[in-house]
């Protein structure tokens, strides 16, 4: 989707998000004559990797929303554990950050996490689903740091991915009203929605 106008590039049915229908996406894009020079994504590695590999300086970004609500699902609504109370705040603080002034202090506090709480749980052996889920909204956060703030500098980045979310929850929409669609006819329908339904 082109994040200013909110059109379409390009719909296709039953591709999957894996590296080789992703690369063949992308070569089929060049091929049209599309030339990136920023994405929002998701946090899918094979996304990051195809899209890099394809258009080397690429500026990638990550949609905070993604972030923030994968980050709040793995802390939980109520966490017990003081270091999740914390990181769940770090966490509901994402989207809120519009300025430079506040990212350099989301920043500060997440190192004040880090440091009181996050190197502990990198090396403690503990198991169990909290304590792995809460090592996992750390990592997630962690690796997507270096990649969640260039919209700050370039007003065309877009902080999300909430345009193309809608779209999809509109496509789903209408395609469930369409039961008993025959299999065969499926590449037909959502060629037909993909270009009557651009935005």
């Amino acid at each position: 989707m082109d994040a200013d106008r909110h059109n379409i590039v390009y719909g296709s049915y039953n591709i999957s998000e894996g590296p080789r229908d992703l690369r063949t996406l992308f070569r089929s894009l060049v091929q049209r004559g599309l030339s990136l020079r920023c994405a929002t994504i998701d946090g899918n590695p094979p996304m990051s990797l195809a899209l890099q590999n394809q258009w080397p300086g690429i500026v990638l970004q990550r949609c905070l929303i993604h972030i923030q609500r994968q980050g709040l699902r793995w802390c939980r609504r109520n966490p017990k554990r003081t270091d999740a109370q914390h990181l769940r705040e770090l966490f509901l603080e994402v989207t809120n950050i519009h300025t430079a002034t506040q990212r350099d202090l989301f920043l500060d506090k997440l190192k004040a996490w880090e440091q009181h709480y996050g190197f502990r749980i990198a090396v403690t052996p503990e198991h169990g689903y909290v304590f792995s889920d809460l090592k996992r909204a750390r990592s997630m956060l962690l690796a997507a740091l270096p990649n969640m703030f260039h919209y700050l500098s370039d007003p065309s980045i877009k902080r999300s991915t909430n345009a193309l979310e809608g779209y999809f929850a509109r496509l789903k929409q209408r395609y469930r009203e369409h039961r008993g669609l025959a299999r065969n006819k499926r590449d037909s329908y959502f060629r037909w929605y993909f270009s009557l339904c651009s935005h």
